[in-house]
């Protein structure tokens, strides 16, 4: 193959890479195509182009990610990941990592990461590449990888989520959840939600969020039965879709416009975190985005003319 043919194969891989380090698909975008500059400028003779641009697109996103952290830092309320409708890269040998390790909790839980860590956990743990390639692709020596890679694991391990094992069984419980929304049926709501559930929300100060964290069942069972029929009513709908390998939905405006998305976290039968980001800069990539202030103006006309 040539170089372009070896990369394009390689591009799902590198893409995958870097999402999991910057939890981020425009970053992670970037990072792929300068990746393919450095790739197609190089003179080099590589002995394996995967691991030769794996290692390139890794330090890239390494060097994306310590500037990242400071706006981070800086950010208007809860930071989630950006989030991803489909894993491009598909490994069987690795699917349970793979999928694992894509959910917005374990993207969260990656935060926590120098960038270093994060980095040998996700080429080490997440896509197996061994201690030789990793440590090429961070700089480091392999003694010092396996010590980055016993304190990321005591991290990920002390918070590590822990999610409904069977797919179909979580399916059916969103299911149920969307329809019920789509009553505005309380009681129907209560029934799915765990007792200390947890409504969060991602505007980044530029779009109407929640003011703080949601909990418990009757409260967010009553927030969003009494929003969404108020939503429905100015033309807003929504499509179920997998995101980040969690069951959720994609919500638009009367144009067909991404609105926000929400994300469900479910275990033992029961939902126990609800995820909504509703910040324009993170939905771009799902399609042309709405102007959530103009929705919030109408909900809020709406609600007025019902009392």
């Amino acid at each position: 193959m040539n170089k372009v043919e070896e990369f394009e194969e390689l591009r799902p891989l590198l893409f995958s890479i870097a999402y999991r380090i910057l939890g981020s698909v425009g970053e992670a975008e970037d990072a792929v195509q300068e990746t393919w500059l450095r790739y197609d400028g190089s003179t080099t003779q590589v002995a394996s182009a995967k691991a030769f641009l794996s290692a390139t697109v890794t330090r890239i996103a390494i060097d994306v990610l310590r500037s990242a952290r400071v706006r981070r830092e800086e950010y208007v309320g809860p930071w989630f990941p950006e989030p991803l409708l489909s894993d491009p890269y598909q490994d069987p040998a690795r699917s349970a990592e793979l999928a694992d390790s894509v959910s917005m909790a374990a993207l969260l839980l990656l935060e926590r990461l120098s960038p270093l860590e994060r980095s040998v956990f996700v080429l080490r743990e997440v896509f197996g590449f061994g201690f030789d390639d990793v440590a090429a692709a961070v700089g480091r020596s392999e003694a010092a990888c396996r010590q980055l890679l016993v304190r990321a694991r005591q991290h990920m391990r002390a918070g590590r989520p822990r999610f409904e094992a069977d797919r179909q069984e979580r399916q059916e419980l969103a299911t149920r959840f969307f329809d019920a929304l789509k009553d505005g049926d309380v009681g129907g709501l209560r029934k799915l939600l765990a007792a200390d559930v947890q409504m969060v929300g991602d505007g980044g100060g530029k779009a109407p969020q929640l003011a703080r964290a949601i909990t418990g069942t009757d409260n967010v069972a009553r927030l969003l039965a009494s929003v969404y029929p108020l939503m429905a009513r100015v033309g807003v709908t929504f499509r179920p879709r997998e995101i980040n390998g969690q069951p959720g939905a994609v919500f638009q405006d009367r144009d067909g416009k991404v609105l926000h998305i929400l994300v469900l976290e479910t275990l033992d039968g029961q939902i126990e975190t609800i995820r909504s980001v509703i910040n324009p800069d993170k939905l771009g990539h799902l399609g042309p985005v709405a102007d959530a202030w103009a929705v919030d103006r109408e909900v809020r006309q709406a609600r007025r003319q019902t009392k």
